[in-house]
């Protein structure tokens, strides 16, 4: 550990930056943070920058003031064009006329250190050996030793750096996501189980007999099955799981229209995907699919007050299909006993 956290006016609430633009469920897992920050310092002025594309998570946290959406996956792409430093240079310009107690970079990228540079006020991140890219501690004020992202859980990592930022003690109480669900545009129906086929790699999916299985198992326990989707070859694909069953397939949501669907679900069971750490956040019972990842590093965490959730699975070792429907019955029974 670093220096002890810079003074402030006596009495005034900390204003603080989170920065965490990527991935959604890396988003998902900094929202405890901000919780303890503001439990812990009433009056707390909480900022988030974070890629556009997944703004909604956290502008549904109860404790957030204003959420300042960067594009940076496009803009890397055009940088050569005038737009694109026009709209970079705004971006700057609002996060330079904020002043920061604490600029408090939770991602560890190098990437997300640049842009805690372009903030106005301390920068807070991971030490050398703790940061995603180690290089990304040079740009930081204050350095934390924490635990290497292959030994502790990416929740547990934010909660830990955002209480080192701002002299807190370590926190010992169940992660609090902070969530409001929102009202759904879409309207589901209302004895749901949601499933989350989908993602963005193919080392990823499940066979889709599997998940056929599993969509006969909601009917038969009279929950509509939902089958979520993004692009076309998603939506080929849960056209195909939905042949022939009762399955309801939604059109294309938003993120935050994806949000209002998880949160209002009487179960869920997805790949590891962010919708999947999303609905588990909102403390629905969920069941989560890892067959190209360790679930002990990201594996999923329930809201506070407890929730069922289970990960199954492991890297290049997915579960058998008769693991998976013991566990969504068992996250049923744990609906209808409540």
């Amino acid at each position: 550990m670093s220096a002890a956290p810079p003074a402030r006016r006596a009495g005034a609430p900390p204003r603080v930056l989170i920065v965490k633009t990527t991935s959604m469920g890396d988003v998902v897992h900094a929202l405890p943070a901000a919780t303890d920050i503001a439990r812990a310092h009433p009056g707390a002025v909480i900022d988030w920058l974070v890629e556009a594309q997944f703004a909604a998570i956290p502008a549904l946290h109860r404790d957030v003031r204003r959420v300042l959406p960067i594009t940076w996956r496009k803009w890397r792409k055009k940088l050569a064009d005038g737009a694109t430093w026009r709209a970079i240079g705004e971006l700057r310009g609002e996060l330079r006329a904020e002043r920061y107690d604490c600029v408090l970079d939770l991602q560890g990228l190098v990437k997300s250190a640049l842009w805690a540079t372009q903030a106005h006020g301390p920068r807070v991140g991971y030490a050398w050996r703790s940061a995603r890219e180690p290089l990304a501690s040079v740009f930081y004020g204050r350095r934390a030793e924490l635990p290497g992202v292959a030994e502790l859980h990416a929740v547990e990592r934010c909660r830990r750096l955002a209480a080192f930022a701002l002299g807190d003690a370590a926190p010992a109480s169940a992660p609090d996501f902070g969530l409001r669900a929102p009202a759904p545009q879409w309207p589901p129906p209302a004895e749901r189980a949601v499933f989350i086929p989908c993602a963005s790699r193919a080392e990823k999916l499940w066979p889709e007999a599997h998940w056929r299985a599993l969509v006969a198992d909601a009917e038969a326990r009279g929950l509509a099955p939902v089958l979520l989707w993004g692009g076309a070859a998603e939506q080929a694909l849960v056209r195909r799981l939905a042949d022939g069953s009762a399955a309801v397939l939604p059109p294309f949501l938003s993120v935050g229209d994806t949000a209002a669907v998880l949160a209002g679900a009487r179960v869920v069971v997805g790949l590891d995907t962010g919708f999947t750490h999303l609905a588990a956040a909102f403390g629905r019972p969920t069941v989560g699919i890892y067959c190209d990842y360790d679930p002990g590093l990201a594996g999923l965490t329930g809201a506070a007050g407890g929730c069922f959730v289970r990960s199954l699975g492991d890297k290049g070792r997915p579960p058998p299909l008769e693991t998976v429907r013991a566990a969504f019955a068992q996250a049923c029974e744990t609906v209808a006993a409540t």
